[in-house]
């Protein structure tokens, strides 16, 4: 069984079977002519189900063939141009360049004796976010998980900042719009119930200041402790971008801790056109960027941010045998004093590899087009009189619903567009995404591929229209 460790001895037989396996993938990515193959659970499940996984093959290539049905053949293909659905980008080729390394070296990014090399390139990119971001000198950061985590991280700061005698006296203001890791992470945090409180947004979806501001004098007033402001840059839904001078601007009057959640829309960091959306976050005490959605980054990569970089003693703790309090006198850089993680892959490669090869302005690029491509789409979404389109993209999100002519009963247009939404799903054709507006069921296109054109999207909506008319034309037929 040791000639299955990777080693000095079997270099060789890795680099065959790494090859052999990257041409299968290649082999399928050029020939995914859909986003999908529509399979079921239960036609899959039972494939997964019968494989013994105490009887190994002992052949690599048995496995992979194997792979190709459990998983390559159904899975869902973000690369491809009607994937339209999550906050999943396609990737680019240097940061998976850069997967391939990290994953065959295994660094431990938590402490400098298990990645010294790393440790460095993953502060060199935290330094270079903060300068996009504005932050200032004394700002710091750690790569995390995703959004969730470093939203967790972020409040968990902003928390023992707070130095409230109760916790029960914190809270915390986000939008009804704001990321669901908002309220996860103040039930992780030990907080109450009703601490997140939630402020209504205006008609594009933004944060109402005016509510924020009725909202932080009442809590004053009632003896409470105003937490943390979470602003987004970039809503899950709607990628709409909160008013963040203006928040910035309360936060400051009220000595509240302002944490920008720009999970999504920090590709405008790297953009050539749209960088001034996002004008404000550089006021922030702490900011959540994620480069696997708007870098185009593998899955895993993103990173907490944080003004000063003493605010992350909060995470911080010792052990003898892992990161002892005599290395801080040393100098000693332990990134494990920064992070809830301890071990942790070292992502930071990807994104430094694609800088290295592409550099800022390739991804700004490339984040431009999906942004001017959503312009595009929501100015065929309004012209279409068979759809109602929600708002218009401050990011590349479309939310919109199909309207048809003859039937008004908002519950039977609900139950056609999910129909549709499952109908296309299930033919592969593509995937889109949905949601709730005011209790109503929509549609999302969330457009992160550069190579999806507006014939794609299109094309879809018409896809869209045929499913939900078949859908009530069938109703019809029950009904008579």
């Amino acid at each position: 069984m040791r000639s299955h460790l990777l080693n000095d001895t079997t270099a060789e037989q890795y680099r065959r079977l790494v090859t052999d396996g990257v041409e299968r993938v290649a082999a399928k990515l050029a020939a995914t002519d859909r986003p999908f193959t529509g399979v079921t659970v239960d036609a899959l499940s039972p494939l997964v189900d019968k494989i013994d996984l105490d009887q190994p093959l002992h052949d690599t290539a048995a496995v992979l063939d194997e792979l190709e049905d459990v998983y390559l053949r159904d899975a869902v293909y973000f690369h491809h141009p009607r994937y339209l659905a999550h906050l999943n980008c396609p990737v680019v080729i240097p940061a998976v360049l850069g997967e391939a390394v990290l994953s065959a070296v295994n660094s431990s990014l938590d402490t400098w004796d298990q990645s010294a090399g790393g440790t460095l390139i993953e502060r060199k990119l935290i330094d270079w976010t903060t300068a996009r971001i504005g932050l200032g000198p004394a700002a710091d950061g750690v790569f995390t998980s995703g959004g969730t985590q470093s939203n967790l991280q972020a409040l968990l700061l902003a928390r023992e900042e707070a130095k409230a005698e109760s916790l029960a006296d914190l809270r915390i203001f986000a939008s009804e719009v704001s990321h669901f890791s908002v309220k996860k992470s103040a039930k992780l945090l030990g907080l109450d119930p009703d601490a997140v409180v939630s402020i209504p947004v205006d008609h594009d979806k933004r944060m109402q200041t005016v509510a924020l501001a009725r909202e932080l004098e009442r809590c004053t007033k009632d003896g409470l402790v105003p937490m943390a402001v979470v602003a987004t840059g970039g809503t899950t839904d709607f990628g709409s971008i909160d008013p963040l001078p203006e928040i910035a601007g309360l936060c400051e009057q009220y000595g509240v801790w302002m944490h920008v959640d720009a999970a999504y829309g920090c590709g405008l960091l790297a953009s050539l056109k749209y960088r001034d959306r996002i004008d404000g976050i550089e006021r922030a005490d702490s900011v959540t960027v994620d480069y696997h959605k708007s870098f185009f980054q593998p899955v895993s990569s993103s990173a907490v941010l944080v003004r000063d970089a003493a605010t992350l003693r909060h995470a911080t703790y010792h052990a003898e045998y892992l990161n002892p309090r005599r290395m801080v006198q040393e100098r000693i850089p332990n990134q494990v004093d920064k992070s809830l993680q301890t071990t942790r892959r070292f992502d930071a490669l990807k994104l430094w590899m694609t800088l290295r090869v592409m550099g800022a302005d390739g991804i700004g690029e490339l984040f431009d087009e999906v942004c001017d491509l959503a312009a595009e789409g929501w100015k065929l979404l309004a012209a279409d009189p068979r759809f109602d389109v929600v708002v218009q993209p401050s990011l590349s999100t479309l939310v919109f619903r199909y309207i048809p002519a003859a039937v008004t009963d908002p519950a039977e247009i609900d139950r056609a567009n999910l129909y549709a939404r499952k109908a296309l799903f299930a033919s592969g054709d593509a995937v889109v995404a949905g949601t709730k507006v005011a209790g109503r069921h929509y549609l999302k296109f969330t457009l992160l591929n550069p190579e999806t054109t507006t014939a794609d999207i299109a094309a879809v909506l018409d896809l869209i229209a045929g499913h939900a008319e078949q859908y009530l034309g069938e109703s019809l037929d029950r009904a008579s």
